[in-house]
């Protein structure tokens, strides 16, 4: 048998707002936004270059999913963003005003920064060593 994850839904309080933040300042790849009622799209990204994993956008639409947008792990590192070139990239999420909430360090496995996206969610960029 083989599985994959091929998506992951992250809560958005507007879904052009997140669409600019990430294809703009993280430079992901539009993959599709499909309007699917007056109120509600289909919209997946994904880093360029990747291979398939997409995270799907959905506007909070109820108080409770509103509550999650910007804290959906609780306020832990949420998604990991993996890079060939950890440097690069970190130089330019800071040209664009990306917010790190933890500086750069160099680990056991790899060099890491934790940054926040456009609602708060904590991501680490990281370039693995091995």
């Amino acid at each position: 048998m083989k599985q994959s994850i091929s998506q992951m839904t992250l809560v958005v309080q507007d879904y052009d707002e997140a669409i600019e933040f990430y294809t703009q300042k993280l430079q992901f790849e539009l993959v599709e936004d499909t309007p699917l009622t007056e109120s509600k799209r289909w919209v997946l990204l994904r880093p360029q270059n990747s291979n398939g994993f997409c995270l799907l956008l959905a506007k909070a639409v109820n108080e409770e999913q509103k509550k999650s947008v910007g804290n959906q792990s609780g306020g832990r590192v949420f998604l990991f963003l993996n890079t060939d070139d950890f440097w690069r990239d970190f130089h330019q999420m800071k040209s664009v005003g990306i917010e790190f909430a933890r500086e750069p360090s160099e680990e056991v496995y790899g060099t890491v920064a934790v940054f926040k996206d456009l609602y708060g969610n904590l991501w680490d960029l990281i370039e693995n060593r091995f």
